[in-house]
């Protein structure tokens, strides 16, 4: 016999789904007359209640090996998505009287069958259902993103030891963490989605760990306002999979289970496999994973387990992500020693600066490369900006000192280079730095900041090579050398700023790059920052007004290119032209395509057509070629 067992309060949406089921012999009871259920007369099962009415039939169901199924109400949504269930009264009502072939795991938590998730802590937005989001413009989701970040002070770390099934314990830091057992569209399951199978024994755990609220807002906002998402595990979030899970804290945390059942750590996980025969819609078993290779999973390699963290963590939640002392030791310490000046220093550079001062002069970019990848400038730089970051006299002076003495080196062997070179002629590898603007200090801040995020991961630490070639220090040394070694103090003095350039802006993003990496509290690292961002600001006015020198040669290139005219008796066309400031009036170099000799009238009205072009005084030097 089929039971149909309800909540008492629904009288009147049970008459209505009677109306679909009289073709069935039902016995219909509800909870309060429970005590009357004759089980052993019962063949399947249909329930409609609240979820813990459901979840009372459900262990009476597994109990007894019986197959059931489930009406839900309108306002049970999230039960409806969870198991796939139709939207429709009559389409729900065939699905449910059919029992079910295919049994499902079961969750319990302290013995509580849990049907959603049960979350441990605080860990907003994980235990929220993705349907939140539904029908929401970008301005409410940014509403609610606000919303959120408001109540970060409200997280705070605990110390969490987790036990899985084979014995294994496994410690670490967070605010808190949500178990799952089906792929239930919370924003839990949506990040493990296609780890979560409903019938592999095998329940999820997803750990919310972020070590600074900018992590934190990161992932929060990939979450909430981002219509992509989050396509991989967050840095803030780790993962844990097992057949039976106990939680246990330092200090007791809330536990809440399927949004109403409150418990307290330790709380003990455990999946019953195949213990249901649910009836389920076709959709539900289409998400679950094909095939599972039955092992547990473990991805909390990144998240803190370290004492120092957690004690720090547990206070509050950082702005920026602080760096452990094991992290700080080993990078201050090879810091240290490449701030230091040395004879495999001296050597390299020397051999760089006159591998960089021949490709000059060949005027070839390979060999420039060569002399970028081989020059280790880069070490005393990064070295003194983690001093200027943690206020360390001693490893600002020997920073400082090894970046002089190498400069002066390079200068050195560059102008004496050029001193007995019999070649005085500028090629194109030289101008190009004598023309520093303010895009030269961004690229120098970019590779800045890449150098100290390669510098405090060893994983990556190859990646310095690129930022050497990026940056190029060496080269406009090189340049500056050779124009001592011309005796030309503009030579000198332009490529020399695009050294200070790329130095102070190096120094200024490692700097930040490593406060931001929790390598010095800021209260320390302001001070520094501070005075690196006014010495950022004083190299940065000449780049500006090269920028603007350069963006106006632009337009006056562009002005030109397009002159097409006549000049009296000839037609004229104006190509390659050429900028060059000189201290008292610059000059403009092109070349003129006419169609015949012109006048010296004809002369002056090009000068008078060109100056008027360009709307300012200049020299003009042209190169006749003429159209025949």
């Amino acid at each position: 016999m089929i039971y149909y067992i309800y909540t008492a309060t629904e009288t009147e949406f049970i008459e209505t789904c009677k109306v679909h089921l009289k073709a069935y012999e039902i016995q219909y009871l509800s909870f309060d007359a429970l005590d009357t259920f004759d089980v052993s007369q019962a063949t399947h099962l249909i329930v409609t209640g609240c979820l813990d009415e459901i979840k009372l039939l459900f262990a009476i169901a597994h109990q007894n090996v019986l197959s059931i199924g489930i009406v839900p109400t309108e306002k049970q949504k999230e039960l409806i998505r969870t198991f796939a269930l139709p939207s429709k009264l009559k389409e729900q009502i065939a699905l449910a009287v059919k029992p079910s072939e295919k049994a499902l795991d079961l969750l319990y938590s302290n013995g509580t069958i849990v049907l959603q998730e049960v979350v441990v802590g605080k860990v907003p937005p994980l235990d929220q259902f993705e349907s939140v989001l539904n029908g929401k413009t970008y301005f409410e989701r940014i509403k609610m993103f606000v919303h959120t970040m408001k109540k970060v002070k409200e997280l705070k770390h605990s110390q969490i030891k987790v036990t899985d099934a084979k014995e294994n314990e496994i410690h670490f830091s967070a605010v808190g963490l949500v178990a799952i057992e089906y792929n239930n569209a919370t924003f839990a399951a949506r990040l493990v989605s296609k780890q979560i199978s409903a019938n592999d024994g095998k329940l999820s755990v997803v750990i919310l760990s972020p070590t600074s609220i900018v992590q934190y807002m990161g992932y929060l906002f990939q979450s909430l306002v981002s219509h992509l998402g989050p396509k991989t595990l967050p840095l803030s979030v780790g993962y844990i999979r097992s057949a039976q899970i106990r939680i246990e804290t330092k200090e007791a945390l809330s536990v809440l289970v399927d949004s109403s059942l409150e418990q307290q750590t330790p709380v003990e996980l455990e999946v019953k496999e195949k213990a249901l025969l649910l009836s389920v819609g076709e959709t539900f078993w289409e998400k679950q994973v094909s095939e599972s290779n039955g092992k547990d999973s473990i991805k909390i390699d990144h998240l803190p387990s370290d004492k120092e963290s957690t004690q720090y963590l547990s206070a509050a939640i950082p702005f920026f992500s602080h760096a452990s002392q094991e992290q700080y030791t080993s990078l201050f310490t090879n810091l240290r020693e490449e701030s230091r000046l040395s004879q495999n220093f001296m050597v390299l550079l020397i051999l760089a600066a006159m591998i960089a001062t021949f490709g000059l002069f060949i005027n070839s970019s390979s060999v420039i490369i060569g002399a970028m990848l081989l020059a280790p400038l880069m070490q005393p730089i990064v070295s003194l900006s983690m001093g200027v970051l943690r206020q360390d006299t001693a490893l600002e002076i020997h920073g400082a000192k090894t970046i002089v003495t190498g400069v002066a080196f390079v200068l050195v062997t560059a102008a004496l280079i050029a001193l007995f070179t019999p070649i005085e002629q500028l090629t194109s590898e030289m101008a190009s730095r004598l023309s520093p603007t303010i895009l030269d200090l961004f690229v120098a801040i970019a590779s800045g900041a890449a150098a100290a995020y390669a510098k405090s991961n060893e994983k990556i630490l190859g990646s310095l090579a690129g930022v050497a070639i990026a940056v190029a220090l060496v080269p406009p040394i090189a340049v500056a050398g050779i124009g001592l070694g011309w005796a030309d103090w503009s030579m000198f003095s332009t490529a020399f700023l695009l050294f200070m350039t790329n130095l102070v802006g190096i120094v200024l993003a490692a700097a930040f790059t490593f406060a931001m990496m929790g390598y010095s509290p800021l209260h320390l690292a302001k001070k520094g920052i501070l005075i690196w961002m006014l010495i950022v600001a004083v190299v940065a006015m000449p780049l500006y007004s090269s920028f603007l020198k350069m963006k106006e040669d632009i337009r006056i290139q562009k002005t030109l290119s397009n002159i097409t005219f006549n000049v009296g008796a000839h037609d004229v066309k104006l190509t390659h032209i050429e900028l060059v400031h000189r201290a008292k009036i610059d000059e403009i170099r092109c070349e003129v395509i006419s169609t015949g000799i012109l006048s010296k009238q004809e002369k002056i009205r090009l000068k008078e057509v060109i100056l008027k072009s360009i709307n300012k005084e200049a020299m003009v030097v042209v190169t006749f070629r003429y159209l025949l």
